[in-house]
């Protein structure tokens, strides 16, 4: 059974940078899609990024393009979300998913973490 656990979610300042951490247990880990997404209250979960198997395809909500980044490390079993020019807006609780495919609906993901907090002050 595949487990994912995230962390690195805090308070941080507009403008400011976080780095959110995803780490996953189970087998062929470097075989499945992974993806980052948030939901802020009262709002449905949104996609934010995913990254391929791989590691070599990536993809962004059109919101976070040019201020977030995927990444992944299949040795560690662990994905990145490294968030720049962060925004109030960008306030959400962020979670990690398994997939098999790159995709921006959350129904397309079979495993999820429990979520990790980023709040951003103005």
């Amino acid at each position: 059974q595949v487990q994912l656990a995230e962390s690195g979610g805090e308070l941080a300042q507009s403008g400011g940078s976080l780095r959110l951490s995803c780490a996953a247990s189970g087998p062929a880990f470097s075989t499945f899609v992974m993806g980052w997404f948030r939901q802020a209250p009262g709002k449905e979960r949104e996609f934010v990024a995913a990254i391929n198997g791989g590691a070599g395809i990536t993809y962004y909500a059109t919101s976070v393009k040019g201020r977030f980044s995927i990444s992944r490390d299949n040795a560690k079993k662990m994905v990145y979300l490294q968030m720049n020019s962060l925004k109030p807006e960008d306030t959400a609780v962020y979670y990690c998913a398994r997939g098999t495919f790159i995709r921006t609906a959350a129904r397309e993901y079979d495993a999820w973490g429990q979520g990790t907090q980023v709040t951003v002050s103005s």
